[in-house]
């Protein structure tokens, strides 16, 4: 099978909240192929410790860049400690410029419970305007929910569930079987 006639991996829905001090990512744990569920209890969301800090991210996309992206983000932290968004610059910098890089197929969720950020293959690192954001295939469901439920009097974490089950009621590449972390700020 070629790249050009390769199905392709779709699935995982990535979600980010910030409220009341806390900030929540959760991610769904399903791998698909075409439309075979290879795997139902991937996990997407993880804890990173570098350069004193400590970091929760979600990815999207393929696993292998992913984890190649999260090693490189590790350095970017221990290079500058407690600096999150500055690290985040630098992957994204060195992730659109170098030729191997440019060729990862993958997104990420960060927090270190202060800054909530998205960063992305062409060289953007955003922050939300609304405290929540979300990436992957049913990203779009989740956001939108998400949005929804911040006016209400939900913790980050239910928001997130909610905004979770959601996407996964009407994404066919997202499942309920979540994986969430909570990082709390001062």
């Amino acid at each position: 099978m070629t790249k050009d006639t390769f199905p392709g991996w779709h699935g995982t829905t990535i979600i980010g909240v910030r409220k009341g001090g806390e900030v929540v990512i959760a991610g769904d744990g399903q791998v698909s192929v075409g439309q075979t569920v290879m795997k139902g209890t991937a996990r997407k969301v993880r804890r990173l410790t570098a350069g004193g800090s400590d970091v929760i991210c979600g990815f999207a996309g393929s696993t292998a860049d992913a984890f190649t992206l999260l090693e490189r983000l590790e350095k970017k932290l221990e290079a500058t400690p407690g600096q999150l968004a500055r690290a985040s610059v630098e992957l994204a910098k060195e992730w659109r410029t170098d030729k191997y890089l440019q060729k990862l197929e993958a997104m990420l969720i960060v927090s270190d419970g202060k800054d909530l950020l998205v960063i992305t293959g062409a060289g953007d690192v955003l922050e939300p305007e609304y405290d929540v954001t979300a990436i992957g295939s049913g990203g779009n469901f989740a956001l939108a929910a998400g949005r929804a439920l911040m006016d209400l009097e939900f913790s980050a974490e239910e928001i997130a569930r909610r905004a979770m089950a959601i996407a996964s009621d009407i994404c066919v590449y997202t499942n309920g079987n979540l994986t969430v972390e909570t990082i709390k700020h001062d």
